[in-house]
């Protein structure tokens, strides 16, 4: 905290009887009574050593009752003489006696073990001021101690460190009523909390207090000197101290010399020992402005070094102070308000539109329940409430105030139901805030005297109270209900909790869940007498537009938490600490026989979770539930589920699945309604050791994910199955939907893990995944789930379950085949090893219905061409027989792929084919078919390359004719990708023979502009005689085609003419950069013209047509001129 080296102000103005009634300024609001109990006529406080104890005087019992609830100066004015005994016992048990508060302001860590506890180690130490205070003080570090009157004041040495000197610290303490109000230390340290040189002098003060001289306050031993020891007193002390007091001191001398001075106009002269003024609040000192900056701080860190985790300390601290019943409690979490409502980031998010962190909102979240608490404290004052409403109202009313479900604020109406409805026009109705709960709490009383005798009597029960109506004070064996909105009944429980009232709580939260059972078994009698005109209607209404899972004020959380912190304190017979639950046994009174709070915790959760309630709006909200359910389902894992407990679990599982539409696993249920697949997991593995029939009973009706079935537009009542709304009809946005369709996956996966080895069961779930899930992915992955289950290695398959996956993959190859998806090709090849693991009749049937599961290409290039592999062969064993007859199938896959797609799927229906003539064959023939219509060159000639290879050359030769006529190179395409088969296709002509090529040799002229690829085919021609392969590494003894004849005739002057055509090309745009490279093009040409018989004339006069054309060009004409004459 902040401490300061001043000593504090003067308490009030004290004088000799019939002194005024001034008090200083700064005032501070609030007040509580201290709870620590007396610890002796001694005063030895924890610590001090045993002892015999006699009786308590009177006096001591007096002094310390008045200590602890009058100011002293109450006490001044009430007696007109007060005996120094009376006052010196007085000022003795003004001074705290309970260590748990001096923790409380020292650390963020409490308990009732930190009082006994020694000097703590490692990091602890230096961390926690409450525990490095008590190792101070048992190390002797604290010497000096005085206390006068109300003042408490001593020296705290802080031993030497290897890096820091010796340091001695003067530490000052004022209290009042057994609160410390004020500190001071000269350590110089800032912080919301006492530093441990405060704690030291405070532990010394509370354990040995016999030890601590004790005076009285000091204007009461000036009333006793007379002029010349006032006289001597001041000058000694003017003396000792005259660098720092002289000026003040003269200062005030002249002040009282003059006769006018405001000095002489009050009566007393003040007195910094003597205690509280009557109008002086009593609470414990909090430095408010150390609160302010460490939330600042915090809130600027934006959520980085442990802010949140900080900021969540503190909103421990406050519930810690609510719990002590400490004022302090309420200031604080105003400070901390402010702090977050002047937050800079609010007024920027708002600006942009963008929504906060999930952190931050749930920060915001706690900072609503809190003042929630705060306002519902059942002892506090009107105009305290008052004056909070105010505070909560200002806030409420700024605009960067956040909404309460963190989206765009939500349409229900008032949810307290118990303030008046007609206030607020819908349409007008503002944005519900985080403060918009605790104002309206704010107008909740706790005078209503059934509630009164609930939450203050253990036996208040009514065993002759028959009236069986639905708001019945009592249930039928006589135990009180309390009917209210269950989220603010929640709420009041809360509230007394957290102002240290838990016994008050449990009776309430006990009263709140008798209610619950009883409107859960009305609800249940209720649905049964309708149940044959809804199922016949298929209609249903969402009973509950405000879930209580997820709700902002957690009252299924509120009441879990109530019922099992007092079952385990039941359980451990635990003593001490914060919770007194001695005596709590009582309240089984209005408990089952044989019923533990543990029970009725866990019905409380199963009610809740069960609870059909619509899916909110917004981001935030939706997420909130999933948070909240998954939260509240792993609080109940933690429990160790008994006989009893499983009783209760059927007990409620029967009800979910026969309540009808107030029950979130009913028959009928809202299409938006929360889905149920977490929670029924989570049923499903806890019934299933015990009632396997109920446990899958529950997870079957928990698949169903309705919201993503197609349903009849509003107002539509021609369809059976329509669902009606009772609010407003909208499109669903569920932004946790991906989750949601997770959760329903691991259900079924779980389902399936468990049905391992139960046809029956597996054929059950099977159906429910086929008709309930919608996502391919998830499918997918249930399928292979279902596979690594079936197929576990130190077991043999489940033939059962592997089939139930392949049905599953089956069933995604269908949802996929029209669809993309990345992970196709994957699926595809999971699909075929499945199959394969099914046995050789999967793969056959998957093959003969291939065209509704694969793609043509999928079907050969993976399908067929992995169940002809040698590797599968192997994996199953197949004799010769089996082996032809997959291989026919295969085939027939193919041809028929061939057929549909014959683009991408000709050569792989060859390749399948091979070893099948007649296959092969209509193969080829397919392929010629679609030569001519559907298929381009690249395919065509990769198709002939591969007839080639396999020893085809004349079909080769005519696929490469056929490819030749789809394809047309330009002038400027001298590095197309089809060069090289061109190339091919002329090389393999020509070592057909003449015929051949004199056949394609017009095809080429036909498709082919470009200059070097003519004259590349040319020089190749005439290298070696048609039809004399030079593969085998035979020599040309025939004779070489002349160029002046057919076909090389043509050739040659179709490669003239694209040398003239691509020169004149080029020269149309040509840059001086490029000129070389144009006289080595004109080399190339030369080459080719001299070929010709009179190729050297055609060449002089092309380069003289050049020359005059292009005369314009002088350097260039010029360069070439020295090249070509």
């Amino acid at each position: 905290m902040a401490e300061r080296v001043q000593q504090p102000p003067a308490k009030r103005l004290c004088c000799r009887p019939g002194y005024g009634t001034a008090c200083r300024q700064g005032q501070r609001p609030g007040g509580t009574v201290c709870g620590g109990g007396a610890s002796g006529a001694s005063g030895s406080g924890q610590g001090g050593p045993s002892r015999t104890h006699s009786p308590e005087s009177l006096l001591d019992i007096a002094a310390r009752r008045v200590a602890e609830k009058w100011p002293f100066q109450r006490v001044e004015e009430r007696f007109e003489r007060i005996p120094e005994p009376v006052q010196r016992r007085i000022v003795y048990w003004s001074f705290p006696r309970s260590e748990r508060e001096i923790c409380m302001y020292s650390s963020f860590n409490t308990g009732a073990e930190e009082s006994a506890a020694t000097a703590a180690e490692g990091s602890d130490e230096t961390r926690l001021p409450f525990r490095r205070g008590i190792a101070l003080l048992e190390s002797g570090c604290v010497d000096n101690v005085l206390q006068v009157g109300f003042h408490l004041s001593g020296t705290v040495t802080e031993p030497a460190t290897p890096s820091e000197p010796e340091v001695v610290c003067s530490v000052a303490i004022s209290f009042d009523r057994c609160k410390i109000t004020s500190v001071t230390c000269g350590c110089g340290n800032k912080d919301i909390f006492y530093c441990a040189h405060v704690v030291a002098l405070s532990l010394y003060r509370v354990r040995r207090p016999e030890q601590v001289k004790l005076h009285l306050p000091i204007s009461e031993t000036l009333f006793q000197m007379n002029r010349d020891q006032l006289q001597k007193f001041v000058q000694y002390l003017i003396t000792v101290h005259h660098t720092e007091v002289l000026p003040t001191a003269q200062k005030l001398a002249d002040e009282i010399l003059s006769q006018n001075s405001e000095i002489n106009q009050v009566h007393g002269a003040p007195d910094p020992t003597a205690g509280a003024s009557v109008d002086d609040e009593n609470c414990w000192h909090l430095d408010e402005e150390q609160v302010q900056e460490q939330v600042k701080l915090f809130l600027s860190q934006g959520g980085y070094h442990g802010s949140g985790k900080q900021l969540n300390l503190l909103f421990s601290k406050v519930r810690e102070m609510l719990k002590m019943r400490d004022s302090n409690g309420a200031r604080m979490l105003t400070l901390i308000t402010e702090q977050f409502m002047a937050d800079p980031r609010l007024a920027l998010w708002r600006q942009q539109g963008t929504t906060m962190t999930d952190k931050y909102r749930q920060l915001w979240d706690e900072l609503g329940a809190l003042w929630m608490c705060i306002v519902l404290n059942p002892h506090c004052k009107a105009e305290q409430k008052a004056a909070w409403l105010r505070q909560l109202k200002k806030w409420n009313g700024v605009d960067v105030c956040p909404w309460e479900d963190g989206n765009h604020g939500n349409e229900l109406p008032n949810l307290t139901n118990a303030l008046p409805q007609g206030a607020h026009d819908s349409g007008t109705r503002p944005h519900r805030t985080v403060f918009t709960r605790a104002i309206e709490a704010c107008d909740l009383h706790w005078q209503d005297s059934h509630l009164q005798h609930i939450i203050s009597d253990d036996l208040y029960t009514n065993y002759c109270y028959h009236d069986n109506t639905e708001n019945s004070l009592f249930d039928s064996r006589g135990w009180p209900l309390w009917h209210e909105h269950v989220p603010t009944a929640c709420a009041r429980v809360d509230a007394l909790r957290s102002h240290g009232y838990p016994r008050e709580a449990l009776r309430l939260a006990i009263a709140i869940v008798n209610t619950l059972r009883r409107q859960q078994q009305k609800q249940l009698e209720l649905f049964r007498n309708h149940k044959k005109d809804l199922l016949h209607k298929g209609m249903t209404s969402i009973t509950n537009l405000e879930g209580w899972v997820g709700h902002p004020l957690d009252p299924i959380g509120t009441l879990f938490s109530t019922l099992m912190e007092t079952g385990r304190s039941d359980e451990e017979s635990s003593q001490g600490g914060f919770l007194d639950f001695s005596g709590t046994h009582t309240l089984k009174n209005i408990m089952s026989a044989g019923e533990s709070y543990l029970a009725l915790a866990v019905e409380t959760a199963l009610m809740g979770l069960g609870q059909q309630r619509i899916m909110p709006d917004g981001l935030y909200a939706q997420e909130k539930v999933c948070r909240n359910e998954e939260h509240l389902i792993a609080k109940l894992q933690e429990v160790e589920l008994d006989d009893s407990l499983i009783k209760i679990f059927r007990k409620q599982a029967v009800f979910l699945l026969e309540g009808g539409p107030y029950s979130g696993l009913g028959e009928i249920i809202y299409r938006e309604s929360v889905p149920m697949h977490t929670f029924a997991k989570y049923l499903f593995t806890s019934l299933l050791p015990h009632d396997a029939e109920l446990a899958y009973k529950i997870a079957l009706r928990a698949m169903r994910l309705p919201v993503l079935e197609s349903t009849a537009p509003s107002g539509d009542m021609s369809r059976p199955h329509h669902i009606v709304s009772v609010v407003p009809n909208r499109y669903p946005r569920w932004f946790t939907l991906s989750h949601i369709e997770s959760q329903q996956c691991e259900l079924a996966s779980t389902m399936l893990t468990a049905a391992k080895g139960d046809a029956r069961k597996l054929e059950t779930v099977l159906e429910s995944i086929q008709k309930n899930i919608h996502s391919s992915s998830h499918i997918f992955k249930l399928a292979q789930d279902a596979f690594k289950i079936a197929t576990l290695m130190d077991s043999l398959p489940d033939i059962t379950l592997l089939k139930v996956s392949l049905e599953l993959g089956l069933q995604v190859m269908r949802m996929t085949l029209s669809t993309l998806n990345w992970r196709r090709r994957e699926m595809v090849r999971w699909l075929v090893t499945c199959a394969t693991e099914v046995g050789v009749y999967a793969l056959d049937s998957i093959m003969q219905s291939w065209f509704t599961l694969f793609t043509p290409t999928e079907a050969t290039s993976i399908v067929a061409t992995t169940v002809m592999s040698n590797s599968t062969i192997v994996r199953l064993h197949l004799d010769c027989h089996q082996q032809e007859n997959l291989a026919n199938s295969a085939r027939t896959l193919a041809l028929q792929c061939a057929m549909k797609d014959p683009q991408n799927c000709a050569l792989s229906a060859l390749t399948l084919c091979e070893k099948d003539h007649i296959a092969f064959e209509t193969a080829y023939q397919i392929v010629l078919d679609a030569a001519t219509t559907g298929m381009s060159y690249t395919q065509l000639f990769t198709i002939a390359r591969y007839m080639e290879h396999r020893g085809y050359p004349m079909r080769a030769y005519k696929l490469a004719t056929l490819a030749m006529a789809h394809l047309n190179l330009s002038y400027n395409q001298d590095t197309h990708p089809a060069i090289n088969d061109v190339l091919w296709a002329c090389a393999l002509s020509h070592s057909l023979g003449k015929n051949e090529l004199a056949a394609i040799i017009p095809l080429v002229v036909k498709s082919v502009k470009c200059a070097t690829v003519l004259s590349d085919i040319l020089r190749r021609c005439t290298l070696t005689t048609p039809g004399m392969v030079a593969l085998h590494s035979r020599r040309n003894s025939g004779k070489l085609m002349s160029l002046d004849k057919a076909p090389l005739r043509q050739l040659l002057d179709a490669t003239i003419g694209a040398y003239i055509n691509t020169t004149h090309s080029r020269l149309t745009h040509i840059s001086p950069r490029h000129y070389s490279e144009f006289i080595e093009f004109l080399s190339k040409a030369r080459e080719t013209f001299l070929m010709a018989h009179d190729g050297h004339i055609q060449f002089t006069q092309f380069i003289d047509n050049l020359k005059q054309i292009y005369k314009g060009k002088k350097k260039l004409m010029m360069l070439v001129r020295e090249r070509f004459g």
